[in-house]
């Protein structure tokens, strides 16, 4: 059955948003104070939840220099967010001044400001579209304009696979591994919750958008069909950190993530 693109999120300054929560989490302006007063309380249930998407943003850009450096310049961030340090096509362009990139994303105010401070011609473009439909969204005209789906790329679906439930994600990461040429990349990270309690709370506190919880297992499950990088799935603290926490650190909340290439046909 095929998937009918959602409408672009409508902007309403009086409602929390996902982008704009991650603004104000990652220190950004671009944000209201719904969204403060969403994070407000979802830290007093949670208070390492800000720290998860800071975490998440440093392993994205880890991710996008380890991709660039084994050679494919081609970036697909799918839900993108509002412009924020390290952005993708900063991360890329440390390894090469020729990396593309593509911000997608449903939310019209990102779009647009993407498209006002980011977007160069032939290196960055903000892209309209709804990753629930992965086959339209790659075959857009304008982002066909940058980049060459015949020839490895990287998807990015960071923080972003949460907003649907389970067999949805199993789906969209799907379509998405079956859409790369072999030598591509596919990067993700999900929030996992071992506990109960905990992941009821943060769902019903969390308004700006329906949340899922992920198993581990389901999570790797997005990865199936795919070489994984070392040193697999991890938390997303843990990824080819300079630093890595303590081996026995644990939490009842984190992020798990993955880098995966795409192997050669038989």
């Amino acid at each position: 059955m095929r998937i009918v693109s959602s409408p672009l999120v409508p902007f309403d300054a009086g409602k929390p948003n996902v982008a704009r929560g991650y603004d104000y989490v990652l220190g950004g302006k671009d944000n209201f104070a719904a969204d403060r007063d969403l994070y407000a309380e979802v830290l007093r249930i949670y208070p390492l939840a800000g720290a998860l998407v800071r975490e998440n943003r440093e392993f994205q850009a880890r991710a996008v220099d380890y991709v660039a450096r084994q050679g494919v310049l081609q970036f697909v961030k799918v839900g993108s967010g509002l412009p924020s340090t390290l952005n993708t096509h900063e991360a890329a362009a440390r390894v090469s001044p020729a990396a593309r990139v593509a911000y997608v994303d449903n939310d019209p105010v990102v779009i647009s400001h993407i498209s006002a401070l980011l977007a160069r011609p032939g290196r960055i473009a903000a892209v309209p579209g709804d990753m629930r439909c992965p086959a339209d969204l790659l075959g857009r005209p304008d982002l066909a304009e940058l980049i060459d789906t015949s020839k490895p790329f990287c998807v990015i679906l960071t923080l972003i696979l949460d907003l649907v439930d389970p067999a949805q994600a199993t789906r969209i990461a799907g379509e998405f591994r079956q859409a790369l040429p072999p030598g591509s990349f596919f990067v993700a990270s999900v929030s996992a919750n071992k506990d109960c309690d905990l992941a009821e709370r943060m769902q019903k506190a969390y308004t700006a958008a329906t949340m899922h919880r992920h198993s581990r297992p389901q999570i790797a499950s997005y990865f199936s069909g795919l070489e994984m990088v070392e040193p697999g799935l991890t938390e997303v603290r843990r990824w080819r950190a300079a630093h890595p926490p303590a081996a026995d650190e644990d939490r009842p909340a984190d992020v798990l993530a993955g880098v995966a290439r795409k192997p050669p046909r038989d």
